[in-house]
């Protein structure tokens, strides 16, 4: 299994069992990240980018993966996610590189596999 299989598969057996056992605060607190990022004001590939971009400033490498995999989802295209990069990095400095490295890392996986 690979990288991002081994993500997401981590991903949705954790989610399922936080559901199943949290409390109505968790059950509440995620319908509404999934209803956030629902097509809106701003459309769905904008909010995935936009979460790109907090990702990095946060350093959050298992958001920078989830927001990579759904902008890509959402039509947006390499060039596109490079520049989402750079204006995480210009926000949050030199500390959120090793972040864009990986995130590029895992963009050049999906392109490729895509291509």
């Amino acid at each position: 299994m690979g990288r991002l299989e081994e993500f997401r598969a981590y991903r949705e057996k954790m989610n399922a069992r936080l559901l199943e056992t949290g409390t109505q605060t968790t059950q509440r607190f995620f319908n509404l990240d999934a209803a956030t990022f629902r097509h809106g004001a701003l459309d769905a590939r904008t909010k995935e980018l936009l979460g790109l971009v907090a990702s990095l400033v946060l350093r959050c490498d298992d958001c920078v993966t989830y927001h990579v995999v759904r902008a890509l989802e959402e039509g947006a295209g390499e060039a596109a996610i490079m520049e989402t990069f750079d204006i995480g990095l210009l926000v949050g400095g030199s500390i959120v590189i090793p972040h864009v490295r990986r995130g590029r890392e895992l963009l050049d996986e999906l392109l490729a596999s895509a291509g």
